[in-house]
Protein backbone atom coordinates (compact mmCIF):
# COMPACT_ATOMS: atom_id res chain seq x y z
CA UNK A 1 0.00 0.00 0.00
CA UNK A 2 2.63 2.30 0.48
CA UNK A 3 4.43 2.37 -2.53
CA UNK A 4 1.04 2.62 -4.37
CA UNK A 5 -0.06 5.91 -2.76
CA UNK A 6 3.82 6.72 -2.94
CA UNK A 7 3.76 6.34 -6.41
CA UNK A 8 0.30 8.15 -7.23
CA UNK A 9 1.45 10.84 -5.27
CA UNK A 10 4.46 10.94 -7.28
CA UNK A 11 3.14 11.07 -10.49
CA UNK A 12 -0.42 12.87 -9.88
CA UNK A 13 0.75 15.26 -7.18
CA UNK A 14 -2.54 17.03 -6.02
CA UNK A 15 -4.44 14.77 -8.05
CA UNK A 16 -7.77 15.53 -6.32
CA UNK A 17 -7.35 19.35 -6.32
CA UNK A 18 -7.63 21.90 -3.42
CA UNK A 19 -11.19 22.02 -3.01
CA UNK A 20 -11.96 20.14 0.14
CA UNK A 21 -14.40 16.98 0.09
CA UNK A 22 -17.52 17.72 0.39
CA UNK A 23 -18.24 15.31 3.34
CA UNK A 24 -15.17 17.63 4.69
CA UNK A 25 -17.17 20.70 4.95
CA UNK A 26 -20.64 18.77 5.93
CA UNK A 27 -17.65 17.69 8.91
CA UNK A 28 -16.56 20.61 9.76
CA UNK A 29 -20.28 22.45 10.12
CA UNK A 30 -20.51 19.55 12.84
CA UNK A 31 -17.55 20.13 14.54
CA UNK A 32 -17.94 23.86 15.19
CA UNK A 33 -21.58 23.39 16.14
CA UNK A 34 -19.79 20.81 18.76
CA UNK A 35 -17.29 23.17 19.52
CA UNK A 36 -14.93 20.51 18.44
CA UNK A 37 -11.44 22.28 19.04
CA UNK A 38 -8.07 19.36 18.06
CA UNK A 39 -8.86 16.30 15.36
CA UNK A 40 -7.05 13.54 14.30
CA UNK A 41 -6.86 12.72 10.12
CA UNK A 42 -6.01 9.20 9.42
CA UNK A 43 -5.15 9.40 6.10
CA UNK A 44 -4.11 12.63 5.41
CA UNK A 45 -3.50 13.13 1.83
CA UNK A 46 -1.46 16.74 1.31
CA UNK A 47 -4.14 18.33 3.36
CA UNK A 48 -7.04 20.07 1.24
CA UNK A 49 -9.40 18.40 3.56
CA UNK A 50 -7.43 19.51 6.64
CA UNK A 51 -7.62 23.30 5.15
CA UNK A 52 -11.45 23.64 5.58
CA UNK A 53 -11.12 22.54 9.35
CA UNK A 54 -8.39 24.82 10.51
CA UNK A 55 -9.94 28.04 8.45
CA UNK A 56 -12.36 27.24 11.03
CA UNK A 57 -10.34 27.42 14.09
CA UNK A 58 -9.67 23.68 14.53
CA UNK A 59 -6.54 22.09 14.96
CA UNK A 60 -5.61 19.29 12.60
CA UNK A 61 -2.93 16.33 13.67
CA UNK A 62 -2.71 13.87 10.29
CA UNK A 63 -1.57 10.63 9.95
CA UNK A 64 -0.22 10.19 5.95
CA UNK A 65 1.55 6.68 4.56
CA UNK A 66 3.11 9.08 1.90
CA UNK A 67 6.24 11.15 2.93
CA UNK A 68 5.52 12.74 -0.66
CA UNK A 69 2.07 13.32 0.11
CA UNK A 70 3.28 15.26 3.25
CA UNK A 71 5.99 17.22 1.63
CA UNK A 72 2.82 18.50 -0.45
CA UNK A 73 1.10 19.78 2.46
CA UNK A 74 4.17 21.35 4.25
CA UNK A 75 4.07 22.93 0.91
CA UNK A 76 1.05 24.03 0.66
CA UNK A 77 -0.56 24.62 3.93
CA UNK A 78 2.72 25.58 6.16
CA UNK A 79 5.02 23.63 8.98
CA UNK A 80 2.39 24.01 11.97
CA UNK A 81 0.93 21.27 12.45
CA UNK A 82 1.47 17.83 13.48
CA UNK A 83 1.64 14.99 10.61
CA UNK A 84 2.66 11.49 11.73
CA UNK A 85 4.61 9.64 8.76
CA UNK A 86 3.53 6.11 8.83
CA UNK A 87 0.13 3.59 7.56
CA UNK A 88 -3.04 3.83 10.10
CA UNK A 89 -2.03 0.05 10.61
CA UNK A 90 0.24 1.34 13.11
CA UNK A 91 -2.24 3.61 15.42
CA UNK A 92 -1.51 5.24 17.67
CA UNK A 93 1.08 7.47 16.89
CA UNK A 94 0.72 9.32 20.43
CA UNK A 95 -1.51 9.45 23.43
CA UNK A 96 -3.41 12.22 22.68
CA UNK A 97 -6.78 12.25 23.14
CA UNK A 98 -8.80 14.03 20.23
CA UNK A 99 -12.52 15.62 20.51
CA UNK A 100 -13.11 14.77 16.73
CA UNK A 101 -11.60 12.10 14.43
CA UNK A 102 -12.40 12.51 10.52
CA UNK A 103 -11.33 9.96 8.29
CA UNK A 104 -12.40 10.16 4.31
CA UNK A 105 -12.14 7.63 1.67
CA UNK A 106 -10.17 5.78 3.40
CA UNK A 107 -11.48 2.94 5.53
CA UNK A 108 -12.88 0.85 2.43
CA UNK A 109 -9.44 0.23 1.31
CA UNK A 110 -8.86 -1.99 3.71
CA UNK A 111 -9.42 -5.63 5.04
CA UNK A 112 -11.64 -7.02 7.49
CA UNK A 113 -8.92 -7.05 10.45
CA UNK A 114 -7.54 -3.69 9.82
CA UNK A 115 -10.92 -1.64 9.16
CA UNK A 116 -11.81 -2.62 13.06
CA UNK A 117 -8.75 -2.16 13.88
CA UNK A 118 -8.65 1.54 12.56
CA UNK A 119 -12.11 1.82 14.09
CA UNK A 120 -10.89 0.57 17.36
CA UNK A 121 -7.79 3.01 16.96
CA UNK A 122 -9.36 6.21 16.18
CA UNK A 123 -12.21 5.23 19.01
CA UNK A 124 -9.63 4.76 21.72
CA UNK A 125 -8.22 7.98 20.75
CA UNK A 126 -11.20 9.83 20.99
CA UNK A 127 -11.99 12.12 24.04
CA UNK A 128 -15.25 11.24 26.15
CA UNK A 129 -18.14 13.09 24.66
CA UNK A 130 -15.91 13.22 21.48
CA UNK A 131 -17.03 12.22 17.42
CA UNK A 132 -15.58 10.22 15.13
CA UNK A 133 -16.85 11.02 11.04
CA UNK A 134 -16.01 8.14 8.23
CA UNK A 135 -16.41 8.63 4.63
CA UNK A 136 -17.02 5.37 2.52
CA UNK A 137 -17.45 4.12 -0.61
CA UNK A 138 -21.54 2.33 -1.32
CA UNK A 139 -22.84 -0.28 -2.96
CA UNK A 140 -24.96 2.06 -5.00
CA UNK A 141 -21.52 2.60 -6.97
CA UNK A 142 -21.06 2.20 -10.25
CA UNK A 143 -17.90 0.15 -9.44
CA UNK A 144 -19.31 -2.19 -7.11
CA UNK A 145 -19.14 -5.87 -8.31
CA UNK A 146 -17.06 -4.40 -11.27
CA UNK A 147 -12.58 -6.37 -11.06
CA UNK A 148 -12.07 -9.26 -9.04
CA UNK A 149 -13.79 -10.84 -6.21
CA UNK A 150 -11.12 -10.30 -2.83
CA UNK A 151 -14.04 -11.24 -0.42
CA UNK A 152 -17.36 -10.67 0.32
CA UNK A 153 -18.55 -6.69 -0.97
CA UNK A 154 -14.87 -7.03 -1.57
CA UNK A 155 -13.10 -6.35 -5.29
CA UNK A 156 -9.86 -5.34 -7.13
CA UNK A 157 -11.31 -2.43 -8.74
CA UNK A 158 -7.78 -1.77 -10.16
CA UNK A 159 -4.49 -3.16 -10.20
CA UNK A 160 -3.40 -1.84 -6.31
CA UNK A 161 -6.35 -1.02 -5.11
CA UNK A 162 -9.02 -3.63 -3.39
CA UNK A 163 -12.38 -1.57 -2.34
CA UNK A 164 -14.75 -2.60 0.22
CA UNK A 165 -18.58 -1.89 -0.49
CA UNK A 166 -20.85 -0.78 2.65
CA UNK A 167 -24.58 -1.17 3.04
CA UNK A 168 -25.96 0.07 5.87
CA UNK A 169 -25.78 -3.70 7.52
CA UNK A 170 -22.47 -3.69 7.16
CA UNK A 171 -21.98 -0.21 8.98
CA UNK A 172 -24.00 -1.48 11.61
CA UNK A 173 -22.51 -4.50 12.19
CA UNK A 174 -18.72 -2.50 12.02
CA UNK A 175 -19.60 0.64 13.85
CA UNK A 176 -22.53 -0.45 16.05
CA UNK A 177 -19.82 -0.91 19.34
CA UNK A 178 -18.45 2.53 18.66
CA UNK A 179 -20.79 4.73 19.68
CA UNK A 180 -22.52 4.63 15.95
CA UNK A 181 -25.68 7.16 16.01
CA UNK A 182 -26.17 8.42 12.05
CA UNK A 183 -25.78 6.83 8.99
CA UNK A 184 -25.92 9.92 5.84
CA UNK A 185 -25.95 8.78 2.13
CA UNK A 186 -23.99 11.37 0.18
CA UNK A 187 -22.61 12.04 -3.20
CA UNK A 188 -19.08 12.62 -3.80
CA UNK A 189 -17.37 11.71 -6.55
CA UNK A 190 -18.94 8.02 -5.79
CA UNK A 191 -22.24 7.54 -3.96
CA UNK A 192 -20.92 7.38 -0.15
CA UNK A 193 -22.18 6.96 3.21
CA UNK A 194 -21.22 9.51 6.22
CA UNK A 195 -21.24 7.83 9.88
CA UNK A 196 -21.04 9.17 12.87
CA UNK A 197 -20.12 8.14 16.34
CA UNK A 198 -20.06 9.58 19.82
CA UNK A 199 -17.73 8.49 22.57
Amino acid sequence: MTEFWEANFIEKQEMWGFEPAYSAVLTKDFFVEKSIRHILIPGFGYGRNARVFRDNGIAVTGIEISKTAIEMARKHYGYDMTIYHGSVADMPFDSQQYDGVFCYALIHLLDTHERQKLISDCYQQLASNGYMVFTTISKKAHTYGKGQLVSKDRYEVFEGVKMFFYDHDSIQEEFDNYGLFEIAEIEENYPFYLIKCRK
